[in-house]
């Protein structure tokens, strides 16, 4: 079965545009004004197996400045551990009062990375749940891990070690993921994760190394 994620015609107070707005000049990679007034310029979605995660890959703009990666995890109750990756919290109309974390601390989008760079995967099927139903639409970008279907993928396990920076760097037990922030020249060697959007060329987001 494709991976799918299912979202909610809703309201979201504050948008989540506004939360990246308030937590992006706290990060050291981010250059730009201090009131950065993003926009978005595309995302898709990753599964969460249990159902339990929302979990988005995000690109925004500030003003004229660089395309920047800021991938996102959606909760129900606070992470574990996870406060020094909280974005903020939101109201959903739908699902209620959401935690939002940077995911690159959230094991549920560390693993949907790994998975997807090493086995060759991709973005999930999206579905938008309202009063007729689910529908289909189409991601607004595609996702292309440059590995190979059918390779094992160990579990990535607890965060040993991070680097709050462009790019960011994940090590746990089993591999070591690297984040790239700022998007336009990164190249990784090894396994990569790399996006489309808008009909521009492949942009490398992330990669991966076992250890």
């Amino acid at each position: 079965m494709p991976d799918m994620a299912l979202l909610y015609r809703a309201e979201i107070r504050p948008t989540k545009l506004e939360l990246i707005d308030s937590w992006l000049p706290t990060r050291s990679w981010y250059q730009g004004p201090a009131e950065p007034g993003v926009r978005r310029v595309s995302a898709c979605r990753f599964d969460d197996p249990d159902g339990e995660v929302g979990v988005e890959t995000m690109l925004v703009q500030a003003g004229d400045g660089p395309v920047l990666h800021v991938p996102l995890t959606y909760r129900a109750a606070p992470l574990d551990g996870g406060e020094p990756w909280l974005v903020g919290t939101t109201e959903h109309s739908v699902l209620g009062k959401r935690w939002v974390y940077d995911a690159t601390g959230d094991p549920v989008y560390l693993q949907a990375l790994a998975t997807a760079i090493l086995t060759g995967g991709g973005e999930a099927e999206e579905f938008v749940d309202g009063d007729d139903g689910q529908e289909q639409r189409t991601p607004a970008m595609t996702l292309r891990g440059s590995g190979t279907p059918g390779t094992a993928v160990p579990t990535v396990g607890p965060i040993e070690q991070t680097t709050d920076g462009d790019p960011g760097r994940i090590i746990t037990g089993t591999v070591e993921l690297v984040v790239h922030r700022v998007l336009g020249s990164a190249d990784s060697d090894g396994p990569v994760l790399t996006g489309s959007w808008d009909g521009g060329s492949p942009t490398v987001l992330a990669a991966v190394t076992l250890r």
